[in-house]
């Protein structure tokens, strides 16, 4: 659905290219912070929760494509940020990720609508 597609390898060269948010920050076991792997989380769940409320004529099917490209899609960033996941997030990671998080709903967003315009 949106994985194999060019918008999606730009979202990822984009993540890659701002990598130098997420190098270098201290790793510390006893903050009260969410994970940065739990806000990506959290945020691109409720962005794909906004693009299914968005759509209700999307079949269960389409649905289940959906959850899972959103799957794949947290296991690239799992792999591109691997040694600081488990970090507990900074100001500049969450919007970062935020960002990040509605950019992937606006290529769900394109794709939806490129399939009802058909």
């Amino acid at each position: 659905m949106v994985t194999d597609k060019n918008g999606y390898m730009h979202l990822i060269e984009y993540l890659t290219e701002h990598l130098s948010l997420f190098e270098n920050m201290p790793h510390s076991p006893n903050s009260i912070s969410p994970s940065i792997i739990e806000t990506i989380e959290e945020e691109l769940g409720e962005q794909i929760i906004n693009v299914c409320m968005q759509n209700s004529n999307l079949t269960f099917n389409q649905r289940n494509t959906i959850v899972r490209e959103v799957d794949s899609i947290l296991y690239d960033l799992e792999e591109i940020l691997s040694t600081v996941v488990n970090n507990p997030i900074s100001i500049e990671q969450l919007s970062f990720i935020k960002e990040f998080a509605l950019l992937i709903k606006n290529l769900f967003d394109s794709e939806i609508n490129s399939y009802d315009s058909q």
